[in-house]
């Protein structure tokens, strides 16, 4: 990361991390269930971890799309657009933090509404994640019907970062819905009366999540090296560089 001076990514890594001291919390429970600590730490870091990885994830698609000069395919203003998702973020961090500190209070009415204010902050997350998607899935059609000069160029792989997000957003989606039913199904419910869901549908799904990121990212939306252009890449410069016009389905790009 330090490397490639991609500090928008410093949430992932930190989410990461999130996670690692989560789990060594929930490991020192096992040895010693009644120490609150060890649940706080799982409790709190293990739940909002995966906000931390979505604010990168977000902040990507603002880097793709002014990488690719397709501005004009996105359905929101790219000004506009990380700004709306990672605000998002931040508010379903920071309610999810606030449910799992009232959980650690161990009195039965907060642990109660510390479970309601969690369900909130996931469904918000659920809800930004999908509408996140959709906006993808739109720039991203739009752009392969109406290619910028940029995005022919070949070494950029912005497709292939795309298909990255689709990925990592779908590992995320699957851990916090199954969050939601896991907090809905509350003390009792079946999914907290065994570990292997934790283990499968959220342990396993965000390792899967840093491992995709690790190993197709940061580096593939951008020329490796300098910073080049389409002619200096061999690529031919159709008329095909779309910032400032308007979208317009059906219609090639750079013609009226």
């Amino acid at each position: 990361m330090i490397r490639s001076r991609l500090l928008f990514c410093l949430s992932f890594t930190i989410g990461g991390i999130f996670e690692l001291i989560g789990y060594i919390g929930r490991a020192m429970g096992h040895a010693d269930p009644t120490s609150l600590p060890p649940y706080i730490l799982q409790s709190l870091l293990i739940l909002v971890a995966p906000a931390l990885f979505a604010a990168t994830i977000y902040m990507t698609l603002g880097r793709i799309i002014r990488a690719t000069h397709a501005e004009a395919f996105s359905p929101i203003r790219v000004n506009w657009l990380t700004k709306i998702f990672v605000i998002g973020d931040v508010l379903s961090f920071c309610t999810q933090g606030a449910g799992a500190g009232q959980l650690a209070a161990g009195d039965p009415d907060k642990v109660k509404q510390g479970e309601n204010i969690i369900l909130g902050g996931l469904f918000l997350q659920i809800v930004i994640f999908g509408l996140f998607v959709l906006v993808s899935f739109i720039f991203h059609q739009r752009l392969r019907k109406q290619p910028t000069s940029e995005s022919l160029v070949k070494n950029l792989r912005w497709q292939k970062m795309m298909g990255v997000l689709y990925m990592v957003s779908a590992l995320i989606l699957v851990r916090n819905i199954f969050r939601v039913v896991e907090y809905v199904g509350g003390n009792d419910g079946p999914l907290l009366r065994v570990e292997w869901p934790i283990y499968v549908l959220d342990a396993l799904l965000m390792a899967a999540t840093m491992a995709v990121w690790g190993v197709w990212y940061p580096t593939v939306i951008r020329p490796r090296g300098n910073q080049i252009g389409p002619a200096e890449a061999g690529v031919p410069l159709p008329n095909v560089n779309t910032v400032g016009q308007e979208y317009k389905p059906g219609v090639a790009a750079g013609t009226s």
